[in-house]
């Protein structure tokens, strides 16, 4: 074959002036070319260039860094051989390319070169530098981990909405636990969801007592007004934006079916407005004006006409009412069971209590600041106006009175005289608060103590004529002894341990007890420490944490000091170590599960050491035993050292000496002791040395400083 057939050029190629002046039928015009372009320096050096990059192991031993904008992520080095090679990732190369033609000249199987080719040129000129290896490339590019879904089988596949097939009864019980705001929030999510969650029945009971600073009085309304005859319970406490004759009118209109309703402290809600939900409101149960100015006697009038099914009313503090109008509440209301009129004038008139008595349905009856409540008012209530006396036993012969908590808080003017009244005539009493009644006498209350089984809170505060006979005697001796949970005797100056004590000891299920400004002393919290621990021996509980179930008021007693209060820590900490030791016999021995519960003493006593009995209880009932006992020791040996300290003269003197000595001793001991190590002489402590050390080890001593 004649190398002219070789390098025939096509027939649109367009030819270089050289190759066209030269003869094309012979080598001598080929090779005056191909010295022609060795002559031009500059493309020979390019060419080794790209030759020398090529050969290299890779661009970063070349000094030259990888562009950061490169399209390509490939692990290995780009060359001229490999982009040219068929294991190229970026698949054939272009027939027109400069490396597609090196390619295909390099791979014909004639054996022929191309001498136009200036890569074929100079690796004929120097054949040590055109070895180039054949490197393989691999791609980057990792291969898919998941397979998509196809086509075919996506259009098939439909999203299923599942909240549109559940039945509209399921949809608002979903949507009945969500409170108020949560409700008004999922209301945006759509228009369906906004008709649910204002539909009526998720709004039958309203509480804007939680969110009312947080809404304006426009969306209120607008949320009542949705609501509409479906709100039974409403409580607008303390929503004073409710007070543009508008929106109240929009809450009047659309509140028709209301059986609770509180709007306590909504003091700008006018006098019209009231009376029209009153009017409109027939089914009322339950109604609380504590505070408003809008309350007369009027409207207590309205009330005994609309309201029937009254059962609890509460207009304490209205100051613009007075007893007359409880008069037509309680007369047109024949359920009243609840009456709390707290600080209302007018309950000297002898009418009103005549009504009371006759209708005896109340089982609260709160007169709590009533001032002008007399003895004869009381004895009214109770007996009636012209009661039969009983000849034996000189009481009155009338019906016993259904009352189950009496509220006489600070009603000033009454005596011995109308308290007695109670005796023997509440059998039911379970609460009886008397504080501030300054006129009481032990005479008064041992009637009610002898009459009164049920009873379970006594509050006696700031009566200063009362004894400590009245609670040994008749207090700890009462039949409601056993069920006594709360008592009260703050400010009582007379009472002390001869009285407390007896009461510690009877009344084994008190839960709290105030004792401020009173003459107790130590010897009570002891007692009540024992008592705590008594009934939680008796009861039987599954192991739990410790909880509080004695709560203690003590502060401003003078004969309290700091060592009652730490036996009161010392049996908390006891407490808690009995539970963590009935835990884990519990969990060995499932058939010991029932210990005695954990029961501990919570106290409020002496500002200086409330912070410290606050966290030894903190530590207590989260049930870190250790951490407890190590606060107890430090605070005893703070206390004495202070004690020490503020003793003055030689016995002072002679007091610290020793305690130093004794602290001094204590640290050899504990040093001789770690160095020891617990050998056999050493440990069992041989000799008379030895025995004072045992001796003294064995004491309950303390270094000085906290």
């Amino acid at each position: 074959m004649d190398d002219s057939d070789v390098i025939q050029p096509l027939p649109d190629t367009p030819q270089s002036p050289g190759v066209q002046d030269g003869a094309l039928s012979g080598d001598g015009g080929i090779e005056n070319e191909a010295e022609a372009r060795l002559k031009k320096g500059g493309r020979q050096r390019l060419l080794r260039g790209l030759q020398r990059i090529s050969s290299s192991p890779s661009l970063t031993r070349s000094g030259r860094p990888r562009a950061a904008s490169s399209p390509y992520s490939l692990s290995g080095t780009l060359s001229c051989v490999s982009l040219a090679s068929t294991a190229s990732p970026f698949g054939q190369p272009s027939a027109g390319s400069y490396f597609s033609q090196t390619f295909t000249a390099n791979s014909s199987g004639t054996g022929a070169s191309t001498p136009a080719s200036p890569m074929v040129e100079q690796c004929q000129d120097d054949e040590a530098e055109c070895e180039l290896p054949n490197r393989r490339v691999e791609c980057a590019m990792a291969a898919p981990t998941t397979v998509s879904v196809p086509m075919a089988l996506r259009k098939k596949t439909k999203a299923v909405d599942i909240w549109s097939g559940i039945p509209l009864e399921l949809k608002i019980h979903v949507l009945s636990f969500l409170r108020p705001k949560e409700l008004v929030r999922a209301s945006r999510v759509s228009k369906g969801f906004y008709e649910l969650c204002f539909d009526g029945q998720l709004w039958t009971s309203l509480d804007a007592s939680e969110f009312y600073r947080e809404i304006p009085a426009e969306s209120l309304a607008k949320i009542i007004q949705s609501a509409g005859p479906f709100v039974k319970d409403l409580n607008l406490r303390g929503c004073v934006q409710v007070e543009h004759y508008k929106r109240a009118e929009v809450i009047v209109n659309a509140c028709r079916n209301l059986i609770n309703a509180t709007l306590e402290g909504c003091r700008n809600l006018q006098r019209s407005t009231l009376h029209s939900l009153l009017k409109a409101n027939e089914k009322l149960a339950i109604l609380n004006l504590t505070g408003l100015a809008a309350v007369n006697n009027a409207t207590c009038k309205i009330i005994a006409h609309s309201c029937p099914q009254l059962e609890v009313f509460n207009v304490s503090w209205c100051k613009q009412m007075d007893a007359r109008g409880i008069k037509f509440v309680v007369e047109g209301c024949p359920k009243l069971k609840d009456l709390r009129a707290g600080e209302v004038k007018g309950f000297s008139n002898t009418d009103v209590a005549e009504v009371i008595f006759k209708t005896n349905r109340l089982e609260r009856l709160v007169l709590a600041g009533c001032e002008e409540l007399n003895d004869v008012a009381l004895k009214t209530m109770i007996h009636g106006p012209d009661p039969e006396i009983d000849c034996l036993t000189d009481r009155p012969v009338v019906p016993p009175r259904k009352l189950r908590h009496l509220d006489l808080t600070r009603c000033s003017q009454l005596t011995d005289n109308g308290a007695k009244a109670l005796g023997y005539l509440v059998p039911d009493l379970e609460g009886l608060q008397l504080s501030g009644v300054s006129q009481l006498t032990d005479s008064a209350l041992e009637p009610i103590l002898a009459s009164t089984p049920r009873l379970t809170h006594l509050e006696l505060e700031d009566l200063s004529e009362l004894t400590n006979g009245l609670l040994s005697q008749h207090l700890a001796k009462a039949p409601c002894a056993p069920y006594l949970e709360h008592l009260s005797i703050s400010y009582c100056e007379n009472l002390g341990d001869p009285g407390m004590l007896p009461v510690m000891r009877s009344c084994t299920r008190l839960k709290t007890v105030f004792m401020d400004n009173t003459r107790i002393s130590d010897l009570v919290l002891a007692e009540a420490a024992a008592m705590v621990r008594e009934r939680s021996n008796s009861a039987s509980r599954p192991p739990s944490l410790p909880f509080v179930g004695l709560s203690l008021v003590v502060y401003d007693c003078p004969h309290v000091t700091w060592t009652g209060v730490r036996e009161v820590l010392s049996r908390n900490a006891e407490a808690a170590t009995r539970a963590r030791k009935g835990k884990a016999a519990a969990a060995s021995c499932p058939a010991a599960s029932a210990r005695p519960p954990a029961e501990v003493i919570s106290l409020k006593c002496f500002y200086g050491w409330q912070q410290t009995v606050d966290e030894h209880t903190k530590r207590v009932l989260r049930g870190d035993v250790a951490a407890a006992d190590r606060l107890e020791r430090k605070w005893a040996d703070y206390m004495q050292a202070n004690e020490e300290a503020g003793v003055s003269g030689a016995a002072g003197r002679r007091r610290r000496r020793r305690r130093a000595r004794e602290a001094q001793q204590l640290h050899e001991e504990e040093g001789g002791a770690g160095g020891a190590g617990g050998s056999g002489a050493g440990g069992a402590g041989s000799g008379p040395g030895a025995g004072g050390r045992g001796r003294r080890r064995a004491r309950t001593t303390g270094c000085l400083v906290m």
